[in-house]
């Protein structure tokens, strides 16, 4: 329980008190995060991490000598919370650059207000998928990699694993799911790939926030299935874990979203959850970025996390992730339109849609092989699609992929055409790439 109780210190750790202090010249962001409630540790983790890359960059004069400001608003994952936050921080300051919710729940619901405002918003690893296409949801960013690559690429670490996919025929696949839009987003793509792959896929779902899956597990046991995907989220995880372990199913059968791939998730697990892996789009490790804010933040009392062990975790790590992309971002649009001036939310949307972080760019930041390359375009607002698998082995992450997966983007490209063609349809939206 102290195990917990320290990964958890600071969840609640002053939500908007953290605000950065927005000055004139000052490049805005809104943050409706969520410190409270059963997914404290992942909202207090990523926007930890946000903030704490903001105050570094800061420190070292802004971008092109532009400060980042921030607020943060408490959503506690709630969409309708979420949409009032949004609502209150879109015009401050100003108005806000960008906005990123880290939940699906209130993406959907800002969907069609923030193309309406013209206020881009990032969904990293997560949302609708089919926001990739640009030409339809030119506001939408879900950078790095989507659900639906996510789901093709845990299907081919499985046949891989296997002996090739051609080996999955006959194989039985549960997919332990969140019953939200969160936990149905992937299945489009797993269902194409049972299909096309010759096995059985049982989906059985799990009423949030999960903390009790008895009656799920006997189904487990009942289907003998070969692999469990857990795509979960909070407390769910580390209940599946425990529960599979008292039902005799091994972990090392089991691979998580990368949502259910965290310390966090992983140590209230104790014992069970050694050997079991998660997805994931950044690689464990050290690295220069991650130093410098250890470093230069907080040894000097500075740090965003109350906690300083959960730097360099997974939901610290991400949340830095995010916030590279978003300061690469506001770069390139300098580059474009002034350097040393604040953008715009316009300018800003063009700014993530050139994005060209490649290995040299990491380098120069500190974070080569933190996470994949990315490089988006009108097509493509993900700007990767690229996967690593990680285990636990009792008290860290190990990546046990070398290199990174990218699963079958034929397959998600049509369902994203699709699917995107299909709301452009129902929106009455001309699909076309903004200049």
């Amino acid at each position: 329980m102290k195990a917990i109780k320290t990964l958890l210190l600071g969840a609640a750790f002053a939500s908007t008190a953290m605000a950065g202090i927005a000055q004139a010249a000052d490049q805005f962001v809104a943050l409706p995060s969520y410190r409270v409630g059963p997914y404290a540790a992942g909202g207090s983790g990523f926007y930890g991490g946000v903030i704490d890359y903001f105050n570094l960059v800061n420190l070292g004069g802004g971008v092109n000598g532009v400060k980042i400001s921030w607020e943060e608003c408490e959503t506690e994952y709630n969409p309708s919370r979420g949409i009032e936050c949004y609502e209150r921080m879109k015009t401050k300051n100003g108005g806000a650059t960008m906005v990123e919710p880290l939940s699906t729940g209130i993406a959907y619901g800002i969907l069609d207000r923030v193309a309406q405002d013209k206020v881009p918003m990032t969904t990293l690893g997560y949302g609708r998928s089919d926001a990739a296409n640009g030409k339809v949801f030119p506001y939408i960013f879900p950078l790095i990699t989507s659900y639906w690559n996510q789901a093709a690429g845990m299907i081919k670490y499985l046949g891989d694993k296997n002996g090739g996919m051609d080996k999955l025929k006959g194989k039985k696949i549960v997919h332990l799911y969140h019953d939200s839009a969160f936990g149905k987003e992937p299945m489009p793509v797993l269902e194409a790939l049972s299909k096309q792959y010759g096995f059985e896929l049982i989906k059985i779902a799990v009423a949030p926030p999960g903390s009790e899956q008895q009656s799920q597990w006997l189904q487990i046991r009942q289907a003998n299935p070969d692999h469990v995907i857990l795509w979960g989220w909070g407390v769910m995880n580390s209940v599946a874990i425990k529960t599979a372990q008292r039902n005799g199913f091994p972990r090392e059968k089991m691979l998580g979203v990368w949502w259910a791939g965290s310390e966090e998730d992983m140590i209230p697990s104790g014992d069970a959850a050694k050997g079991y892996s998660a997805m994931t789009f950044n690689t464990p490790g050290s690295y220069g970025v991650m130093e410098d804010i250890k470093s230069k933040l907080y040894a000097a009392g500075k740090g965003n996390l109350s906690d300083a062990s959960r730097v360099n975790t997974v939901y610290h790590m991400r949340g830095v992730t995010a916030a590279i992309l978003w300061v690469e971002a506001m770069r390139t649009a300098q580059d474009k339109y002034g350097k040393g001036k604040p953008v715009t939310g316009e300018q800003m949307r063009w700014g993530m849609e050139n994005l060209n972080v490649n290995e040299a760019r990491q380098k120069a930041i500190g974070a080569l092989g933190m996470f994949p390359p990315v490089k988006t375009s009108c097509d493509d607002h993900e700007g990767s699609g690229a996967v690593k698998v990680q285990q636990w082995d009792g008290s860290k992450w190990k990546a046990i992929t070398p290199n990174w997966i990218v699963g079958d983007k034929a397959l998600t490209r049509k369902l994203l055409e699709e699917s995107s063609a299909k709301y452009a349809a129902e929106k009455n939206i001309t699909a076309a790439c903004l200049k």
